[in-house]
């Protein structure tokens, strides 16, 4: 059971990892740096939060509180 549970999870991580690659595949280079307005986020960006909270949450989320 746990071993499904987690293959189950790694496939799920997987799939919104390419979903996210080929979202961002289809944009040129330049509109991953466009901003609406000053207050906005860039594709970039918000990628780099995703990435930063992504980290925190699963880098030893045994032990500490991520």
């Amino acid at each position: 059971m746990q071993s499904d549970y987690l293959q189950s999870a790694i496939r799920q991580f997987e799939y919104y990892k390419l979903l996210g690659e080929k979202t961002l595949a289809q944009l040129p280079d330049d509109a991953l740096f466009w901003q609406s307005n000053a207050e906005s986020n860039s594709a970039v960006i918000l990628v780099k939060h995703l990435w930063g909270n992504m980290l925190s949450r699963w880098t030893d989320f045994l032990s500490t509180d991520g």
